[in-house]
């Protein structure tokens, strides 16, 4: 008993109401102390002032972390603990939700989800692998646990983070209608080992786990646990073909036609013009990136 957490530090989205979820850091945390566990409560006017109290409790070396919301705070929780010995585990009380899908973690009842994490806190953590993505001149690194995109899904993930409407899933939905009007491939070039091709595509995806934007299955087949990135390739296609396809993806069962290439790897270097890189929904920066896949790299609760 003595390897199981005691000290857990809470972690809550600073800029959710949680919708129907109000409540769920509260809930967390009270059911977290009432199983006897002892809590630090961490609580921000915004993600980069979370951090910052996040890094500040971690130096206190505490047992566990525990994230309460989406996928924005998956990436935060794995920025903090990555090839650290300090396990996470999530909450799923957010918009999209897909590391917790992937985990098999209930999504959709906070209540659920609460209940299986105090449960979990009881057994081993699980490892996966994760995401590295290093900038061009190597001074700046991130991770992610489920996808990394670079395109069109990017570009509609710009504009639904600027909109105020609709909320939650449909507001991806609207913004990838209002994207479609200027729908068009760019020419990416990829380098694998010492081997480097152009490809003209509409979006390319590198992905740890099987869906992102809320459920949906880029690459349904990807493991957080082989040690391998699958690489999602869609070729250029009408805006027609695009809306009859895009439905598909929620189900997986998109990979079977012919615009779609999916192909793995450890590591590759991703550039073209004009495009910003998202992870786990988070804006990271501008291509190029170099991304490769550290096996391992972080424990979870499951």
């Amino acid at each position: 008993m003595s390897s199981l957490p005691r000290h857990i530090v809470v972690a809550i989205n600073p800029s959710a109401a949680f919708g129907k979820n109000s409540g769920a850091g509260e809930h967390t945390v009270s059911a977290l102390r009432a199983a006897g566990y002892e809590v630090t409560e961490l609580r921000a006017a915004d993600f980069q002032l979370l951090t910052g109290q996040l890094h500040r409790a971690l130096a206190l070396t505490p047992d566990a972390v525990v994230v309460v919301g989406g996928d924005g705070m998956v990436s935060l929780a794995v920025n903090a603990v990555a090839q650290t010995s300090i396990p996470f585990a999530v909450v799923a009380a957010g918009t999209g939700n897909d590391l917790a899908r992937g985990l098999g973690l209930p999504v959709g009842d906070v209540s659920a989800a609460i209940a299986h994490l105090i449960e979990s806190l009881s057994r081993e953590p699980m490892r996966i692998d994760l995401g590295r993505i290093t900038s061009s001149d190597g001074s700046e690194v991130r991770w992610f646990a489920s996808i990394l995109s670079a395109g069109f899904d990017a570009i509609v993930n710009e504009r639904a983070n600027a909109m105020r409407w609709p909320k939650g899933k449909s507001r991806y939905t609207w913004a990838l209608l209002r994207e479609l009007v200027a729908l068009k491939p760019v020419t990416y070039s990829l380098t694998v080992g010492e081997y480097t091709r152009h490809e003209d595509a509409m979006l390319i995806s590198l992905a740890n786990n099987s869906s992102m934007g809320g459920g949906m299955k880029v690459s349904p087949e990807a493991s957080m646990c082989d040690g391998l990135l699958d690489v999602f390739v869609l070729r250029p296609l009408s805006r027609l073909r695009f809306l009859r396809l895009f439905p598909r993806v929620f189900a997986g069962t998109h990979i079977t036609e012919p615009e779609v290439v999916i192909e793995r790897c450890t590591q590759i270097t991703l550039d073209a013009p004009g495009i910003v890189a998202y992870a786990d929904g988070e804006r990271v920066w501008a291509l190029p990136v170099h991304v490769d896949i550290v096996p391992a790299a972080v424990r979870v609760f499951v």
